[in-house]
């Protein structure tokens, strides 16, 4: 139960409002090491992100408003939140979306990326934002779209190699 232990609530925190960010600058290390190299697969994995995010995500709660867990019920509240909608978490969606299609493109950096995508949603939950089914459908929605992206992207530059 969050709030019962100081090392795992900082813990959870970090994770569920920080660690996003970590796998930001990584992206953004990789670009500024190397830009040419990588300009490809962080477009990729934003255009992923983005449509996981800000359109799948939204049309779902468009259509389906679930409360977050401490606006239905007593939940210790770790971070601030709105009290917006929680089904698909958009959290979930970003960074699954995200690190899927680098999973693609480097098996160690998307393994690292979606294990820290895991835990973002795990301790979401923990700190009282989410359900656990909105964790999922939002993994779910990402991991979708992300290999949607890979797909499409296959597909486009065979095309163009075979014009």
């Amino acid at each position: 139960m969050a709030g019962g232990a100081p090392f795992l609530d900082n813990l959870a925190i970090f994770f569920a409002q920080y660690a996003g960010y970590l796998i930001l600058l990584t992206l953004l290390l990789l670009l500024l090491r190397n830009f040419k190299k990588y300009k490809k697969l962080i477009i990729l994995s934003f255009s992923a992100a983005f449509i996981s995010r800000f359109v799948v995500t939204e049309l779902i709660r468009y259509f389906y408003f679930r409360p977050r867990p401490f606006v239905v019920g007593s939940v210790n509240l770790l971070i601030p939140h709105n009290p917006t909608a929680s089904f698909p978490s958009g959290h979930a969606s970003f960074y699954f979306a995200l690190s899927t299609v680098i999973y693609f493109f480097n098996k160690k950096l998307g393994t690292l990326f979606l294990i820290t995508s895991f835990l973002i949603g795990v301790f979401r939950i923990y700190c009282g934002l989410h359900w656990p089914s909105d964790i999922l459908v939002g993994a779910v929605v990402g991991i979708l779209i992300g290999w949607c992206v890979i797909k499409i992207k296959k597909v486009k530059k065979f095309k163009l190699a075979g014009s």
